[in-house]
């Protein structure tokens, strides 16, 4: 399955919270949806989940219009929205008919999800009963008990102790492994870099960087150098790269022990290092191509206002 997002604008009031976004996602490849608290991630999975409607722009699955009512999609949001004071089960239940299940095999999912997230033992506790990472994992089963085609997670991580973490991990991958259209929103970089081929970061409602995760680090990290000198720290480094080779790279980040430069055109790797060799009382500790997290990219990207 093939998922495409044309040129979708919105805008409540004088407000334009989407300006033409475009992206696709795949069956069998988790994207990750990026963006600071208030880009348009949530507007834009309200749209895919026919919350609303988009003012322009269509989108297809497979090359047809999307018609959301007639797909199974599990949503996992942000805020929990179960009832807390009803049996887990009788409620995951009712969830799984509203989307077309019979009863017996509404019950068969619910509980295969129960125990495969090892919250089994609690199908007949009122939700409000149980701990935060353990309503958490009865929201994901809640989510995927209808069997879903595309999968939406927002933050669901969410609550979750390390133990916890690693099953929702496994969870998701037999997800993208099944060959399910996985999107995959979180500020937890981590997590999106071990499940996610593919990123959008969407900034002010524009998207402003999106492809390979791969690609956009190689991209992202092309003649950029991590530079260190014994018994120097990252400021000392800066201070000596800023004094004598501002005419060869540029200072793009430091950390505590190093700092990261950019060549500038025409300028090579030996013919730096050759000229750092050079320095009095500078043993030269650290010099290799700098790789970059998606947490680098991301504040990069969209940081500027802080």
């Amino acid at each position: 399955m093939k998922l495409e997002v044309k040129n979708i604008t919105k805008s409540f009031g004088d407000k334009e919270v989407l300006k033409g976004i475009s992206f696709s996602a795949e069956g069998g490849k988790a994207l990750g949806l990026l963006g600071r608290n208030g880009a348009g991630k949530t507007t834009t999975i309200r749209i895919l989940m026919d919350v609303f409607h988009g003012d322009s722009g269509e989108i297809l699955l497979d090359g047809k219009p999307f018609e959301p009512r007639k797909v199974q999609i599990g949503y996992l949001p942000e805020e929990r929205g179960l009832y807390p004071k009803r049996e887990i089960l009788e409620q995951m239940v009712y969830l799984a008919r509203l989307r077309g299940l019979s009863k017996s095999q509404a019950e068969k999912n619910a509980r295969k999800w129960l125990d495969r997230l090892q919250v089994d033992a609690d199908e007949k506790k009122l939700l409000e009963t149980l701990s935060k990472g353990n309503q958490q994992k009865v929201q994901l089963a809640s989510t995927l008990v209808c069997d879903p085609d595309m999968v939406i997670l927002d933050e669901p991580f969410s609550g979750l102790d390390p133990v916890n973490s690693q099953i929702l991990q496994e969870v998701v991958k037999e997800l993208i492994a099944e060959g399910k259209i996985v999107l995959f929103s979180s500020h937890q970089m981590s997590y999106v870099e071990e499940f996610c081929q593919e990123i959008v970061i969407i900034n002010h409602g524009e998207i402003v960087l999106q492809g390979n995760l791969e690609a956009v680090k190689r991209e992202f990290g092309e003649n950029q150098l991590v530079v260190g000198g014994v018994g120097f720290s990252g400021e000392d480094m800066e201070r000596l790269i800023k004094e004598q080779f501002a005419e060869m790279v540029e200072i793009t980040g430091r950390d505590k022990e190093d700092v990261i430069v950019r060549l500038l055109p025409g300028i090579t790797r030996t013919e730096l290092f050759r000229r750092l060799g050079n320095v009095q009382g500078l043993e030269v500790e650290h010099f290799e191509t700098y790789k970059p997290s998606l947490n680098d990219i991301f504040v990069a990207k969209v940081g500027e206002e802080r």
